[in-house]
């Protein structure tokens, strides 16, 4: 007679192994394991997750998003002509192929955000941080870009070459000279 492992009971040698009770057991065992990471991850964790929202292709025109912790949040797609984003956090967002004309970014932290192929006319991104953004293929005509910082942000080269006729001033957060940051000569 062969014995199973110590966790299955003995069973004669030739026989089918009991899979059904495991396959039951495995749901309840992988919900709790679900609520002992959650109980000790930091707290901050889970909120963080949360805070995470979808506009992915949605209309947010005239809204206002201002001061709202958005980092990570999607607006891939999104529509949101002259909504408010003043002094928001977007650090991470994903703004690929969105239209944001004549929105307000005020002070907002785009750092690290996505934001290829976007409509940015004639927003105002005042003292805005803008570090590690990748803005390749977006419009910035009549952007306001005083005081932001665009350190390491990746843009096309004729963005950059006409945000430089208007950069001027040092971001408040960052310390960065605007025209620096954008690599202006």
């Amino acid at each position: 007679m062969t014995t199973a492992p110590a966790s299955d009971p003995p069973r004669p040698a030739g026989s089918p192994r009991p899979s059904g009770l495991r396959l039951r057991l495995a749901g309840p065992l992988l919900g709790l394991l679900l609520l002992a990471l959650l109980l000790v991850a930091p707290s901050g964790a889970l909120a963080d997750f949360q805070d995470r929202v979808d506009y992915t292709l949605t209309n947010q025109s005239g809204k206002d998003f201002s001061g709202q912790q958005l980092a990570g949040s999607s607006f891939a797609g999104a529509t949101a002509r002259q909504a408010r984003f003043r002094d928001a956090d977007l650090h991470g967002a994903i703004l690929t192929q969105a239209a944001f004309p004549e929105a307000d970014f005020h002070g907002a932290d785009l750092s690290d955000a996505l934001m290829d192929k976007v409509d940015m006319s004639g927003t105002d991104l005042t003292g805005a941080v803008l570090r590690g953004a990748i803005a390749s293929g977006s419009n910035f005509t009549g952007a306001t870009v005083t005081d932001a910082d665009f350190t390491d942000a990746l843009l096309d080269r004729v963005d950059q070459r006409n945000l430089c006729r208007e950069a001027r001033g040092t971001n408040p957060v960052t310390g960065a000279d605007t025209r620096l940051s954008l690599d202006c000569r």
